[in-house]
């Protein structure tokens, strides 16, 4: 069943409006649909604010020109916040009661929280501050990731470090989240399904 039309008929069910904050998790390969299907489930939400939150910072002309045809496809109803650090805190900015967030990517922003020299500890205290958000979350949310662990061990410490890292925030933020969509193939697959109120 399309992730669109399954979403929507959760959103109609009685227990579904009772407990409408809540967040959700895609994680795939790269170009595997996670952020296709994320704005999808997104735009099917019955809210009047769409908030995506990029992490990523255009660093040259190929990388502005994918981010415009990004929030061209994204259409007019989505507002767009620029955020590589500070994630935590800018869902909170956003979140209102009839707000979403949608959150793209999780990988990015570790990749930015190395090249501002952070040490490890300090990433885990963001995750963790990341995470305590989406355990009660002010508006229901919905984050992208790459899954990086299923290639080969990297060969140098620094990819291995980004590896472990990013390792780390995936399974911590998918403990976190009320539901985790695999993405295979542009296949949406629920690997933790979100409990409903009755």
């Amino acid at each position: 069943m399309p992730i669109k039309l399954s979403l929507l008929m959760c959103i109609e069910s009685d227990g579904y409006k009772k407990n409408m904050k809540y967040s959700t998790l895609f994680i795939g390969g790269c170009r595997s649909g996670k952020s296709r299907h994320a704005v999808q489930m997104a735009d099917a939400w019955p809210t009047r604010h769409k908030w995506f939150l990029a992490t990523c910072v255009p660093q040259d002309n190929e990388m502005r020109e994918r981010v415009r045809y990004h929030q061209q496809e994204r259409g007019p109803d989505w507002q767009t916040l620029q955020e590589p650090i500070e994630l935590a805190n800018a869902i909170t900015r956003c979140a209102q009661v009839d707000d979403i967030v949608l959150v793209d990517c999780l990988t990015l922003w570790v990749s930015n929280l190395m090249l501002d020299g952070n040490e490890d500890t300090d990433i885990y205290q963001r995750i963790d501050q990341l995470c305590r958000l989406l355990s009660a979350p002010p508006c229901p949310i919905v984050l992208v990731s790459n899954e990086v662990g299923a290639g080969i061990v990297p060969e140098n410490a620094l990819a291995r470090r980004y590896r472990d890292l990013v390792g780390r925030t995936n399974q911590q933020v998918a403990a976190a989240c009320s539901q985790v969509i695999w993405m295979v193939a542009g296949i949406p697959v629920t690997i933790k399904k979100a409990q409903m109120v009755s």
